[in-house]
């Protein structure tokens, strides 16, 4: 019972982000137009709004039980050995992200006015597939790595780690936007591969599914490596 709480609550979870996170870029747009804000300077824009997005999802993850709406978090953690799932769990849990996904992707499709819905794209393909494959495994690579320093090792205040979290985010989508989009998150590339009939190619599967958690994994053996979890005592 408790798996399956675990995997509606993730659905639930990858439904309000997929649908949530869809708006970043037209509000980016809407925002920047109304105070005249070009190039660059509309990053810090869209890095707030990043920002906001993980703090309140932060919170309502927390009111989940610890919910996520990334199947590579998931394998992350655990490959870093904080936490636990079981299998039985997680062959729950990453169908239920990806079915949210494409909950999230076909709502915002279909509540999003028209005049932004051109803005709705998700990540895609914009390089061979093998470029792709390896800039989605290294973009995973660094995710990865810096949520888990962040999160694990980084500063107390909630407001801080969850700005950093913020920055490397957007910093990362920038450096992949002219490779995968970038996703790093195979559930997020899921929903919107459905949504554009793509969700069953080996293309999709390649880069969006197998390379992210090649890199999320690894990451997380390394770092684990660096850092390794402290030793429980055993009480006499």
């Amino acid at each position: 019972m408790g798996a399956i709480k675990a995997a509606i609550c993730d659905g639930v979870l990858t439904f309000m982000w997929v649908f949530c996170v869809s708006t970043v870029g037209p509000l980016t747009y809407i925002i920047a137009s109304a105070l005249s804000i070009k190039g660059i300077f509309s990053l810090v824009i869209t890095t707030f709004l990043v920002f906001l997005l993980l703090f309140i999802f932060g919170f309502i993850a927390e009111i989940l039980g610890g919910a996520t709406f990334n199947p590579t978090a998931t394998a992350a953690f655990y490959a870093a050995g904080v936490r636990g799932v079981s299998l039985f769990s997680a062959a729950l849990r990453f169908p239920a992200q990806a079915a949210g996904a494409v909950g999230g992707a076909l709502t915002i499709k279909e509540v999003m006015p028209l005049q932004y819905k051109h803005m709705l794209k998700g990540p895609f393909l914009k390089v061979d597939i093998h470029t792709g494959a390896i800039a989605e495994t290294l973009l995973t690579f660094t995710i990865t790595f810096a949520v888990l320093y962040i999160v694990l090792r980084g500063p107390r205040s909630p407001i801080v780690k969850t700005w950093l979290l913020a920055m490397s985010t957007v910093t990362l989508i920038v450096f992949g936007a002219s490779y995968t989009g970038p996703s790093m998150n195979p559930a997020n590339a899921f929903g919107w591969a459905y949504v554009n009939n793509k969700h069953n190619t080996w293309e999709h599967l390649y880069v969006y599914w197998i390379c992210p958690f090649v890199g999320a994994i690894l990451s997380a053996w390394i770092f684990r490596a660096i850092f390794p979890p402290p030793i429980k005592q055993k009480r006499a």
